[in-house]
């Protein structure tokens, strides 16, 4: 059994940390542990490199913390100016036992302007849905993109894809 530390305690994070490695490893068996670290950029990412250090940090800080596991994944949703339009996108990285990293990158979506309008003055992009969507706690049901998408691609299955890309190097570890 292959342990894995999530820094996060987020529903939607483990359901879909869990559906990635069963995905990518069916025949191993897995068990999450769940830790509670800071990502060291601020309660919004908002730029590309922001979250991807974000996602980093959360991993190194959940190692530190809890040294005993086969795997730590840290997941972080950012946001970024793009001209006239915020774009919505998560970056993955994982580490192993042994140092080995692996990083992906969720696909981006661009938010509607009322969303980014409240993004930009300082709220929490999982707030500013609930406000324009009147909602309640939607970063832990389905997230920006199940609310865009009306469910076609809710948060898990966003989250799902992108930790596949960064189990990518693990599956093939004799190409990286």
């Amino acid at each position: 059994m292959k342990k894995i530390i999530i820094a996060s305690t987020n529903p939607v994070k483990i359901k879909a940390t869990l559906a990635g490695f069963k995905l990518m490893f069916p025949r191993e068996e897995f068990v999450i542990d769940t830790i509670v670290v800071d990502s060291g950029v601020g309660e919004q990412p908002m730029t590309d490199k922001q979250t991807l250090v974000g996602a980093i940090n959360r991993i190194l800080a959940a190692k530190k913390q809890n040294p005993k596991a086969d795997f730590w994944v840290g997941i972080e949703g950012g946001v970024e100016d793009i001209g006239q339009e915020m774009t919505c996108f998560a970056w993955v990285v994982i580490i192993d036992k042994n140092g080995q990293v692996g990083k992906g990158k969720s696909g981006t979506i661009i938010l509607p302007p009322k969303v980014a309008e409240l993004v930009r003055s300082g709220m929490e992009m999982g707030e500013a849905d609930d406000k324009v969507f009147h909602m309640t706690n939607s970063k832990q049901k389905m997230g920006a993109v199940g609310i865009l998408t009306d469910n076609i691609i809710d948060r898990t299955k966003y989250y799902i894809d992108t930790i596949i890309f960064a189990l990518i190097p693990f599956k093939n570890r004799n190409l990286y």
